[in-house]
């Protein structure tokens, strides 16, 4: 890893496989109302403004720091998008949609290309740099547009079923803060746990010599051209 680039599968199949997810995220975070009512219709559209804002925003970042941009990149945004929305999504206005999406395709850019070597992951489908830097940013950005002042929804008294009047964003956003990190530790130490499972049994890493042949060729004997 690190030494020598391995080019992905196929960029038209990536695509693809964003646009299904692009589609099929409109049921995750409207279908999580559980009801067609505002707070769906709300959803569904903060969802198709901040996915399309961070694919313009990561592929205009690509653009200046590489010279051009990438569908690559514009797939990579999107997911971006998508996965910093979701917390957002049925509390924030279209405007707040809109600048989290912005802010996730720049932000995640850096977590692929910057963090990612500074760290020196070995993540392959930038799992991290999408979704957890994503996620982080969206669920911290929530706390800030979700304020009503800002075009937000407010804070649900769900006892009394209605908008609480009194809303600090700082508040809101040390209350996002405590989650996230509570989220952070809980993940790190279930993922350490299981990691030391799997590499005392079947082992985390196949030979350097396997993974340069492909693992469809290794493990399952079959490829899926032919040349």
């Amino acid at each position: 890893y690190g030494k020598e680039s391995m080019a992905p599968h196929s960029l038209t199949m990536t695509m693809i496989g964003a646009s299904l997810l692009w589609v099929g995220w409109f049921g995750f975070n409207a279908g999580s109302a559980l009801e067609a009512a505002d707070v769906a219709a709300l959803a569904f559209v903060n969802t198709l403004l901040a996915t399309a804002a961070a694919t313009l925003s990561w592929v205009g970042g690509e653009w200046v720091l590489k010279g051009k941009p990438s569908m690559l990149g514009g797939a990579s945004g999107a997911v971006a998008g998508l996965v910093a929305i979701t917390p957002a999504c049925g509390f924030v206005g279209p405007m707040g949609a809109l600048v989290i999406g912005l802010a996730a395709g720049l932000v995640c850019l850096w977590g692929v290309n910057g963090l990612k070597r500074l760290i020196g992951a070995d993540d392959a489908l930038d799992v991290f740099g999408v979704h957890g830097i994503g996620g982080t940013l969206g669920a911290l950005l929530t706390g800030v547009f979700a304020a009503p002042k800002l075009g937000g929804q407010g804070i649900m008294d769900y006892v009394a079923n209605k908008i609480s009047p009194d809303y600090s964003i700082l508040d809101q956003l040390q209350i996002q803060a405590t989650g996230v990190g509570v989220t952070i530790v809980w993940s790190g130490v279930v993922a350490f746990i299981a990691y030391k499972l799997v590499d005392m049994t079947i082992g985390m890493r196949v030979p350097e010599e396997e993974e340069r042949e492909g693992l469809d060729i290794t493990s399952h004997g079959e490829s899926a051209y032919h040349a």
